[in-house]
């Protein structure tokens, strides 16, 4: 992977305080965004899921964004996808780590809503979707797969879908004393305009696009300099790094009881992460990027699966308290993330 010649002439130490910065630069303006979307939901009637999803989920993931197309736009196809979906299955692990500071009950259990629920179906449908183009014919048009145009398409229609059911839905969750609803700190809040949250958190995303486009450059220096596989650092350490905020965002939202904003979040970001495929297939000019990757990518996309089909369990199960006080899918989802980094880090490095 190609980088400027600025980070080229860093030294390492250099190279990763830049690293370092970017990433707190990110994490620091994730932590305004959060509180935000919130305000944004009140004072627009979005509600917190919805915001969590669409708002706060597509302005976390832009860092993200950046550091995919940046390496597609390079030629390192692998680096581009295993940022993306790596970033999926890390993002999913955030929701076990914010069950654990959420002690009243399970969180999955609390933040009963349909249209989280709704949005990781819709989720594993846009993940199946990479796998067939990837082991599919290799069919590009203007060197872009048929399957990224359907994977926005699907993206659009499905957030369109999650708002009708997030307005109108068909079913109700069963109430229980631990079931946390959606309602604004202030009840003043609606009456407000929500104009100058808006521009701010314009500027903030901004922000964290630029920290993404740092980001990528310095990811690219250590495949180079340290001999690591693309996959590994995209998986592990840029789609990590560029995860933090929906971490930040997670457990910001969680301690202060927005837990639909926290779940919405998680997976509507995860969602919109998958429109980093399609950038980056777009960006990457040597023909469609699903027939550049290999096995390893495909791997994370996996991964990213499971641990969203054991969240869609958790959802729908709604277990009040697991062991350890904490629901069992977010053990599951610790577990088998844990496994899939050892898998990366002894088998690929």
């Amino acid at each position: 992977m190609k980088g400027l010649f600025l980070f080229d002439a860093l030294s390492s130490t250099l190279l990763f305080l830049v690293f370092g910065v970017a990433g707190a630069v990110v994490v620091a303006a994730s932590i305004r965004a959060t509180r935000l979307a919130d305000t944004i939901a009140d004072r627009t009637k979005m509600g917190e899921a919805m915001a969590g999803g669409i708002i706060l989920g597509g302005a976390t993931s832009l860092s993200g964004v950046v550091v995919s197309v940046t390496g597609a736009a390079s030629g390192d196809a692998s680096f581009a996808v295993s940022n993306a979906v790596g970033g999926i299955a890390a993002q999913t692990l955030f929701l076990a780590l914010a069950d654990l500071i959420y002690r009243r009950a399970n969180l999955e259990h609390a933040a009963a809503e349909p249209a989280n629920m709704f949005q990781a179906v819709l989720l594993l449908i846009l993940l199946s979707l990479p796998i067939a183009a990837i082991s599919g014919p290799e069919v590009a048009f203007f060197g872009i797969h048929p399957v990224s145009l359907l994977i926005f398409a699907g993206y659009l229609w499905g957030v369109r879908l999650a708002t009708k059911v997030r307005e109108s839905p068909m079913w109700e969750p069963v109430e229980t004393h631990e079931t946390r609803h959606d309602q604004p700190e202030d009840s003043e809040e609606p009456q407000k305009s929500a104009r100058t949250p808006a521009l701010v958190f314009t500027g903030l995303v901004l922000v964290m696009g630029v920290c993404g486009w740092v980001i990528s450059q310095t990811g690219g220096q250590f495949i180079t300099r340290f001999g690591l596989s693309s996959s590994l650092v995209g998986s592990l350490i840029t789609a990590v790094v560029t995860s933090l905020p929906e971490l930040v965002t997670t457990l910001v939202a969680v301690r202060r009881g927005a837990l639909q904003l926290a779940v919405g979040g998680i997976i509507g970001g995860n969602t919109f992460d998958t429109l980093f495929l399609v950038f980056s297939d777009a960006a990457y000019r040597e023909g469609s990027i699903f027939h550049a990757v290999g096995m390893h990518d495909l791997y994370w996309l996996a991964t990213g699966m499971l641990m969203t089909s054991i969240l869609l369990g958790g959802l729908i199960l709604r277990q009040r308290q697991g062991p350890a006080r904490i629901g069992i899918e977010s053990l599951l989802m610790i577990l088998f993330y844990g496994l899939a980094v050892g898998v990366e880090v002894f088998s690929r490095a």
